[in-house]
C-alpha cells in the first residue's frame, strides 16, 4: 500500500512538472486549446490509475506516450464524428507557433511528426524518444534524420514559392 501511494506521489510530481510540455505536444496534434488541456487531464487521470504497473523509472517516458496516444484517440474519435482534422487548424493560436515550421509538419507521416515534436518541440534526448514510442534507438534517428530531410525540403518549396 506504501509503495502504492509513493509511486502515486512522483507521478503526480512528474505530471506537475511536465504539464506544459504535454500540453504543447497535445497542442500540436490537436491545434486547439481546449482539447489539448482535455488531453492531458485524461492523460493525468490514466497516469496517475495505472502508475502502479509501471517501474518509477520509466514513469516521464510512460506519461509522454499515454498523452500521444490520448491526444491520437481523440482525433480518431472526431473523425468518426465527421468533424474532420482540417477544423482543428482553425484552433486558438499558442503563443510558441512558427506557422511555417507547423505547416510543414503536416508532410511528415505520423510517427515523423511524432520524433520531430518529441526532439525539437519537446526537447527530449533520442533515447527518451526510442523508450516513448518504443521503438529501436537507430529507427528513431534514421526516422529523424527522414524526417529533416521532407521538413527541409517542404520549407525550401515554401521560401522558392513566395520568393523569399
Amino acid at each position: 500500500m506504501k509503495k502504492t501511494s509513493e509511486t502515486e506521489s512522483l507521478t503526480a510530481e512528474i505530471i506537475l512538472s511536465e504539464y506544459e510540455s504535454l500540453y504543447r505536444m497535445a497542442y500540436t496534434y490537436v491545434h486547439n486549446e481546449n482539447d489539448a488541456m482535455d488531453i492531458v487531464q485524461e492523460s493525468a487521470c490514466k497516469a496517475i490509475t495505472k502508475c502502479h504497473t509501471v517501474k518509477p523509472q520509466y514513469l516521464k517516458t510512460w506519461l509522454y506516450r499515454i498523452t500521444i496516444n490520448t491526444a491520437i484517440d481523440l482525433i480518431r474519435k472526431n473523425k468518426k464524428e465527421v468533424i474532420g482534422i482540417e477544423d482543428y487548424e482553425y484552433g486558438s493560436e499558442d503563443s510558441y507557433r512558427d506557422f511555417d515550421t507547423l505547416d510543414a509538419l503536416n508532410v511528415l507521416s505520423p510517427r515523423e511528426k511524432q520524433v520531430i515534436i518529441l526532439r525539437f518541440f519537446e526537447d527530449l534526448k533520442l533515447s527518451e524518444i526510442a523508450e516513448i514510442l518504443n521503438e529501436n534507438l537507430n529507427s528513431v534517428k534514421s526516422l529523424l534524420y527522414r524526417s529533416l530531410k521532407k521538413l527541409k525540403a517542404e520549407l525550401s518549396e515554401g521560401e522558392s514559392y513566395y520568393g523569399k
